[in-house]
């Protein structure tokens, strides 16, 4: 018994030695940049496919990884079909109603709304479970610029083929030449400008967001972080998702609203023909 008492004395002992250094290690400031970089840089791996490389990046795993855990959990929060909704399927009709609302405010009709809504929702759901996976130590998907293009070329790309499909080749036309025929080469501009805003604004919000919270692990590991983390990692990454989809709504909205002003009025948006005897008449009796 004695000898027993003596090695959990002992074992205790170089517990709480190994426990004390490994503490203070912890807190102990090393290089801060060199961390900070490993953590920025992109793990990479080539696969060999016959002759071709093929690369998959952190940002693709856990893409995937959010993707999977997101469907996991609404499949969940949808269940089965009731006559009566649950609490969780109340919750869900409400943000598609707001979003149905929203995109009817933006000057589509109910039944373009509600064709809208899937795409939106979508939009929101991933960028936001790819952006708040960084709370559980992932590194956001964001941080690769790559991610940030791809959704905001996905999102123009959307933007063109809805709005044709609503108001038609000529009423799209239409948007691209009001009010003055001379704003076509502007506005087609709009549409490298709008991709490059919704990516960069994407990648430069979660990307800051990361590196400052792996300054923030470095100095302080313990407590600091989670309370920060709460609106860095969550707070951030919705409220990035949400004007992602806001703004992807609000450029549809810009073109459509336009198709329908043409199609209800189409005599506003023609030229009056100037008459040039009638003109010369007048300055005539002048």
């Amino acid at each position: 018994m004695y000898q027993a008492v003596l090695f959990a004395g002992s074992w205790l002992s170089e517990f709480w030695q190994a426990f004390c250094t490994k503490f203070v290690e912890a807190f102990k400031p090393g290089d801060i940049g060199e961390e900070i970089s490993e953590g920025i840089l992109q793990v990479q791996h080539y696969f060999d496919v016959g002759d071709y490389k093929l690369l998959i990046t952190d940002a693709v795993i856990v893409t995937w990884i959010a993707v999977i855990a997101c469907i996991i959990i609404f499949s969940l929060m949808v269940g089965k079909q009731t006559i009566h909704p649950n609490g969780k399927q109340t919750l869900l009709w409400m943000i598609v109603e707001l979003i149905i609302n929203a995109a009817i405010g933006f000057g589509m009709t109910k039944k373009e709304a509600e064709e809208v809504a899937p795409m939106i929702m979508t939009f929101g759901i991933v960028i936001t479970s790819c952006n708040c996976i960084s709370f559980l130590k992932f590194a956001p998907p964001a941080k690769n610029i790559a991610f940030p293009i791809g959704c905001a070329v996905l999102a123009i790309l959307y933007v063109i083929i809805i709005s044709i499909k609503f108001i038609g080749f000529k009423g799209f036309w239409v948007s691209l030449t009001t009010p003055l025929k001379a704003m076509l080469p502007f506005k087609l501009l709009d549409f490298v400008i709008k991709p490059t805003s919704l990516a960069l604004r994407l990648f430069g919000n979660i990307f800051g967001s990361f590196v400052f919270m792996e300054f923030l692990s470095i100095c302080i590991p313990i407590i600091v972080p989670g309370i920060v983390g709460l609106w860095f990692d969550l707070a951030d990454g919705l409220l990035q998702a949400v004007v992602f989809s806001y703004l992807t709504m609000s450029y549809i909205g810009e073109i459509v609203e336009v198709g329908h002003e043409f199609k209800e009025h189409p005599e506003e948006f023609k030229k009056p023909k100037k008459n040039k005897q009638k003109e010369q008449e007048a300055q005539a009796a002048a």
